[in-house]
């Protein structure tokens, strides 16, 4: 092997850490909160606004969608192939542990809504944007896990991972029903085939060993499959995101005979290091460059205030007390490497709302004046649960460097 192939591969290894892509969209979203709220932001509004692509195929897209809609399909993917390894060989085989983080991301969701609702009763104005503090931006909640947590047990980012999954699956239905006049049934059908053609793909054993055999490479077969899927679900008017998600949890994970390694494990060794180095700061530079519109003004409209509180304490208390109850109530448990101190953390980062809550939010208000405000108030809510998940995660982060994981052992009957 030659030093410059080495060196790449060098690269390449560096660019799959978690932290470096931590790092790297914490520094994309630096750069757009500066540039937006620069003298410069008008190019920066500009540049984000900048339309291109077919328009034959109704795929003319601002480069901001093309980053959104797009290239974050591709993050999606790899932490829906993420969970499926979970799911199959990992934390979340045991049902009693899996189902706690998709009812913490129920209730995760409930909670911010109904605290948004109260602040703004007496405002009907204000009230159809109840859903904005509902969303985990992903992302960024991971990226940040990343960097303050790099002590932290596995299976608290494998909580967040699939809380946030179904958080975003829960808000893109919400945006579905309640805040899209109208979703085209026909390409959202022809999408659902394509994903059960490319499941299929993953799963007919006969037919996977052919392509495998065959002179075609499979990225000829699945790179136009995937993309014709991800423009479907986009013209139905479904975030697309979703196809990247749904084609994660649809690969295979167990190497057929003759394979050195699954699809699963093969795809996410190639795409993950170009996820980290570009998807993701190209993500971020894109989104999170919101103007404030001063504190005085957004801390006046109760929108903006209903956003914050929903994210900061609604996400707290709808997570970490919808998963303890549950514990209490049903057989769900809580994995023996955590402690309630930590999902108590997690559930102050998942309060991170960027993506889906500024899409509600521009799809919630008419007035202008709400909009920036309540877009605000979405950054500050981001900032401050940043702030404080840092404090108690970093603390248990040290914690754990000096202890060690803590083992509990499971309760009697738990599965394995």
């Amino acid at each position: 092997m030659t030093i410059e192939r080495r060196g790449l591969r060098g690269l390449a290894d560096w660019l799959r850490e978690d932290v470096v892509a931590g790092f790297l969209l914490i520094a994309g979203a630096v750069v757009a909160l500066v540039w937006a709220n620069s003298p410069a932001g008008g190019a920066y509004e500009a540049l984000r606004g900048f339309t291109f692509g077919p328009a034959g195929l109704h795929l003319e897209l601002s480069v901001q969608a093309w980053a959104s809609d797009a290239l974050l399909a591709v993050f999606f993917f790899v932490v829906g192939n993420e969970l499926k390894q979970e799911f199959v060989h990992g934390e979340l085989r045991n049902p009693r542990r899996a189902v706690l983080p998709i009812v913490a991301a129920l209730s995760g969701m409930v909670v911010p809504a109904a605290i948004y609702a109260l602040v703004n009763l007496d405002r009907p104005e204000a009230l159809h944007g109840w859903g904005i503090p509902m969303a985990t931006d992903i992302a960024f909640a991971v990226a940040i896990l990343a960097v303050i947590g790099r002590y932290l047990p596995p299976a608290l980012r494998t909580f967040l991972l699939t809380l946030a999954i179904v958080d975003d699956l829960g808000a893109i239905v919400v945006i579905a029903v309640f805040y899209t006049d109208h979703v085209s049934f026909a390409p959202l059908l022809g999408a659902l085939a394509l994903l059960a053609v490319f499941g299929y793909l993953q799963r007919g054993r006969g037919l996977a060993a052919r392509l495998n055999a065959s002179a075609l490479p499979n990225w000829a077969v699945y790179l136009p499959l995937a993309a014709l899927a991800w423009a479907l679900l986009h013209a139905s008017g479904v975030h697309a995101t979703i196809a990247g998600v749904a084609m994660g949890l649809l690969m295979r994970t167990v190497p057929l005979d003759g394979e050195a390694q699954s699809p699963s494990h093969a795809v996410e060794h190639i795409i993950r290091p170009w996820s980290n180095a570009v998807v993701l700061p190209v993500f971020a530079l894109m989104s999170a460059g919101v103007v404030f519109t001063g504190f005085d003004t957004i801390l006046s409209d109760s929108a903006a205030v209903g956003v914050i509180l929903g994210l900061v304490c609604g996400k707290l208390l709808g997570i970490f007390g919808g998963s303890w109850i549950t514990t209490k109530l049903t057989s769900a448990e809580l994995s023996p490497s955590l402690r309630w101190i930590d999902i108590a953390g997690m559930a102050l980062l998942a309060g991170i709302g960027f993506t889906v809550s500024l899409l509600i939010t521009e799809l919630s208000f008419a007035d202008p004046q709400m909009v920036e405000d309540a877009k605000s108030g979405v950054i500050i809510a981001s900032l401050l649960a940043t702030a404080l998940s840092a404090v108690v995660l970093g603390v248990r982060s040290a914690h754990y460097r000096r202890h060690g994981l803590p083992v509990r052992e499971p309760e009697a009957g738990a599965g394995s």
